[in-house]
């Protein structure tokens, strides 16, 4: 018998007639770390959450069992939040409904195979991007994704956020990576999509999945590219800069003369100060990072001297590249160093290293910054408690480049209030900003549930089209409730 809107207790109830009692977890510490992600760090680690506890973290074993466990959910009305890795950054994690499973890839961690000749590698959703690196690179071959997250996230969580890693302007985003997917719908149906070189059967349907930040299905399984690995080659250049206007148009000359280094980046002096303290003395750092091949390194290293050779009156001064190969091995997280981050904002009452990114055309990213920067310091209310405010771009391609807009502050409120006090008034400039100009208000983090507000200006007339995928694959709207799609009602979660 269907019954809807279900309470917790026949949840949890009917749950044990589906799964071992080990695969659903209920202790309360798990179910409060559960309710938000990352987004709310500062709130949740002084247990000031606004929003509700899930009702359990469910842990299947297989597509199959995921199968059911979402079949369920959409007989009985219970809204479904799929995690997996855990490092969401735009809210998408957090929950907004009162009888909700987290349903985690944990167990579903099985490399399933690497498969040297045709370069991939088949993953289950739950395997951690650094494990399969890990793996990869005893054959001497690598991933090519590196996001500063790598040591904690999962495949499943990589290809529903649209994940980008450090060397994407060589590699690609992981939309660039993904051969081939299982997925799970909230009817119970498991559809495979089959890894080939390309093919031209009608729309590509692995873009349903990848991007869809678990409002549309469940991800299983992920068959992914892999490279040649050329560790020996690796190269780096530095420079101090006149300013980022200067930067920008170095990386878009450097792309539009068809050069792949692997990294790309332009730092305000700000943004350097916290980066680059052995050297950047108060200026704006322009960097490059170069691998693969020995020929195709050293002609890449010698095309991007001669274009930084004819933007002589941006360049102030070289730095030694071993002080950039430095910084860069020291880039990316660990768990650690997530709990230290957490600990000191909670004891310093301040929040170090929020971020909005977002992507636009060569001619409108100077701009889009320049009037960001503008009105964050003349209009944003709590201004004197700004500690930081700047911005780095570091993933471009022939027709534009993004713009990672950086702001740390000192907390002066409850932490509660800090989303609505703090950071939603600065997103909020940045988003308008981007959106008036032409760009995307998300370059990579996604929409999440705190930049739902704008999804219909992001997309204009094609959020037609989005609006289609939800009323066909998740008619009963219970895959994550206000992540990407805005919500009626739900206005009091961003306080």
């Amino acid at each position: 018998m269907i019954r809807v809107n279900m309470n917790k207790h026949d949840t949890l109830k009917q749950l044990h007639s589906l799964l071992k009692a080990d695969q659903i977890v209920t202790d309360h510490a798990k179910l409060y770390d559960a309710a938000a992600d990352r987004y709310k760090k500062y709130a949740k680690a002084k247990e000031q959450l606004n929003v509700p506890l899930p009702t359990a973290i469910v842990l299947p074993e297989s597509a199959d069992e995921v199968a059911e466990i979402l079949k369920f959910c959409n007989e009985n009305a219970i809204n479904v939040i799929p995690r997996s890795g855990k490092t969401a950054t735009e809210g998408g994690l957090e929950n907004w409904k009162e009888n909700t499973l987290v349903i985690d890839s944990a167990r579903l961690n099985k490399i399933i195979k690497i498969d040297s000749y045709n370069m991939e590698a088949t993953v289950q959703a739950g395997v951690c991007l650094q494990t399969l690196e890990d793996e990869a690179r005893k054959q001497g071959l690598t991933t090519g994704h590196s996001p500063q997250s790598k040591p904690v996230a999962q495949y499943g969580g990589l290809v529903a956020t649209r994940s980008i890693g450090q060397f994407s302007t060589l590699y690609g985003g992981i939309e660039d990576m993904v051969l081939g997917l299982e997925c799970v719908f909230p009817d119970g149906h498991i559809s495979r999509i089959k890894s080939v070189a390309r093919r031209a059967g009608g729309p590509d349907i692995r873009h349903v999945v990848i991007g869809n930040e678990g409002t549309l299905c469940f991800i299983t399984e992920v068959t992914v590219k892999l490279f040649k690995f050329y560790p020996e080659n690796n190269r780096f250049i530095g420079h101090l800069i006149k300013d980022v206007a200067s930067g920008i148009k170095i990386l878009r000359d450097v792309m539009v003369a068809g050069y792949r280094p692997s990294v790309a980046r332009v730092y305000s002096e700000e943004d350097a100060a916290q980066h680059f303290s052995a050297f950047h003395e108060g200026k704006c750092v322009l960097i490059f990072m170069v691998e693969g091949p020995s020929g195709i390194v050293n002609a890449t290293i010698d095309g991007i001297n001669e274009i930084i050779k004819e933007h002589a009156a941006g360049i102030l001064k070289p730095v030694k590249s071993q002080l950039i190969e430095d910084w860069f091995n020291h880039l990316n997280w660990s768990q650690a160093r997530i709990e230290q981050e957490v600990s000191e904002m909670v004891n310093h009452n301040r929040h170090d290293g929020f971020t909005t990114e977002i992507s636009a055309s060569w001619e409108m990213i100077p701009k889009i910054y320049d009037r960001v920067i503008q009105r964050i310091r003349s209009e944003f209310e709590r201004s004197e408690d700004l500690t930081m405010l700047g911005g780095h771009s570091s993933h471009s391609y022939i027709n534009g480049t993004n713009m990672y807009f950086v702001y740390n502050y000192n907390i002066h409120c409850e932490a509660k209030d800090e989303m609505r006090i703090y950071h939603h008034p600065i997103q909020r400039i940045i988003v308008e900003e981007t959106l008036k100009l032409g760009g995307s208000m998300c370059h990579h983090h996604g929409i999440g549930k705190y930049r739902n507000e704008w999804t219909e200006q992001e997309h204009g007339s094609a959020y037609y089209i989005l609006q289609g995928l939800k009323q066909v694959y998740d008619p009963k709207g219970i895959m994550n409730f206000g992540c990407i799609y805005p919500q009626p009602g739900t206005e009091h979660f961003f306080e």
